[in-house]
């Protein structure tokens, strides 16, 4: 059943990717990034929220081994801590990094207590 609910996750995983990666201007919307004279963002967007996340799924599966999923566990603890600061720094709006922040944090706790190394 891990196996099943690792490979689930990570799909979910290249999914979420893929939204950065494909719809760059859709996902910065979605987290109230606003474009600027250049597409550097744009090129952000398609690196760090896109291509990383859909590149660190499909590893995993491919790899298929414990530490390959906790190691996406660990991404997304990074993601989630990040939300804490800047809820306590910057102040953005609650709902949508409670939303985006417990989908990171549900998805770290599973890959890390499902896979343990």
């Amino acid at each position: 059943m891990i196996d099943i609910l690792n490979i689930f996750t990570a799909l979910l995983t290249i999914a979420f990717g893929l939204f950065g990666f494909l719809a760059p201007r859709y996902t910065a919307s979605a987290l109230d990034l606003a474009p600027t004279d250049s597409t550097m963002g744009l090129s952000e967007m398609r690196a760090s929220v896109g291509g990383l996340f859909v590149v660190a799924g499909i590893a995993a599966i491919w790899i298929d081994a414990p530490l390959a999923y906790a190691m996406i566990g660990f991404a997304f603890v990074g993601a989630a801590a990040g939300r804490v600061i800047s809820l306590i720094l910057d102040k953005p709006p609650l709902k949508k990094v409670l939303l985006f922040g417990g989908i990171e944090a549900a998805l770290a706790a599973w890959f890390i207590a499902a896979n343990p190394f």
